[in-house]
């Protein structure tokens, strides 16, 4: 499914290299190209909206009047989400970018609607002649604050905060999981699930109830600053997710997962302006730039950080990978004896490895 997710498809976005035959046409010169942002929480002053749109903004001071914006926020996953891509494609928005993986159906249903108009999909798994798919290896950088984690935990006890069972949020707990049981064998990092994106005083609860089971380090995949904000509280550390929270955590953070939006959207901005976008799946990681570890504590002991920057170095090299040598699941089943998961493994992934306590609740 994903297996050429990487590779020749980002470097000929990037690089505005010509595609064949099915590319859209181009939009004409005299006018700006109306580009819409459909966003499943408010933009806020961090996490995955916030970041989203930092990256519509970037795509703006980099293209200026060729491109007019329009951001619609808060957005349910479901009918409304369809509703609103239709209204932006009858607006006449000639690309359209869905940041939630709940609005993939919908968008598939307007984009067969409106075949002149183009669609990206973050996070999904389905394309049309005119939708394509992208996504970040967050897993990557996942893997990278969980070592750190390990380092720097004292009960050996980490909280993650997580929103739905999609393979994504599955990926980004294992190698989580990994790191920081490469940094501390016998770590444990105790999951609680929301069902939901975007719910501060749940996922501030839910935090809570981690530090109280003895986590002395979270992260998060949930959509608001709740669990940097919890952390703070309760004098832990923390692993930001989406944006540097320093802002709201500036005691207890040592590094954050960041997304980087800005260039990817810019690229195909300009593909659509060309005439040469076609759908070509992205899942890019952290030598794309599309997800870095950032504002990491300069304070850590200079063993940690050369640790850190070691690791990071053999991911962008190819050296290392999350999910590779031996694996072991929940139920001490071996589902990887040697060698690495393919793409096509980790972007189906649906279980939990040892170190993980909870398990993903199903429909």
């Amino acid at each position: 499914m994903y297996k050429n997710l990487i590779g020749t498809a980002l470097a000929g976005l990037l690089t505005g290299a010509a595609l064949p035959a099915q590319a859209q046409s181009a939009t004409p010169a005299d006018s700006p190209l109306k580009i819409g942002f459909v966003y499943v929480s408010p933009v806020g002053q961090a996490g995955w909206t916030f970041q989203h749109d930092q990256g519509r903004r970037e795509m703006e001071r980099a293209l200026g009047e060729r491109i007019q914006t329009t951001a619609v926020e808060s957005v349910p996953e479901g009918p409304d989400a369809e509703r609103v891509m239709r209204d932006l494609a009858a607006q006449g928005h000639r690309l359209i970018f869905a940041t939630s993986f709940g609005y993939l159906e919908p968008a598939l249903r307007v984009a067969a609607e409106f075949p002149q108009v183009t669609f990206e999909h973050a996070g999904g798994y389905k394309t049309a002649a005119n939708l394509n798919t992208y996504n970040a290896r967050y897993y990557e950088a996942r893997w990278l604050a969980g070592w750190l984690a390990g380092k720097v935990s004292k009960s050996g006890v980490a909280g993650y905060v997580a929103g739905f069972p999609v393979p994504e949020v599955i990926q980004g707990i294992n190698a989580f999981t990994l790191g920081m049981r490469q940094a501390n064998p016998s770590a444990q990092v105790r999951v609680l699930w929301l069902n939901t994106w975007f719910d501060p005083p749940r996922e501030r609860d839910a935090a809570r109830a981690l530090i109280g089971q003895g986590a002395d380090v979270l992260t998060n995949h949930s959509a608001s600053p709740a669990v940097a904000q919890a952390a703070e509280e309760g004098g832990v550390k923390l692993l930001a997710y989406h944006s540097d929270m320093r802002a709201t955590a500036p005691r207890a953070q040592l590094a954050a997962v960041t997304h980087h939006w800005g260039g990817y959207y810019t690229q195909v901005a300009q593909a659509v302006l060309r005439g040469t976008w076609r759908p070509r799946p992205i899942w890019g990681g952290i030598k794309d730039g599309l997800v870095q570890l950032s504002a990491i504590d300069p304070a850590l002991p200079a063993d940690v950080l050369a640790g850190l920057e070691q690791r990071r170095s053999a991911i962008v090299s190819g050296r290392a990978q999350p999910f590779e040598g031996r694996l072991v699941d929940q139920q001490g089943r071996v589902r990887q004896a040697a060698g690495r998961m393919s793409d096509e493994q980790i972007a189906t992934m649906d279980w939990f490895v040892q170190g993980v306590v909870g398990t993903p609740p199903r429909p």
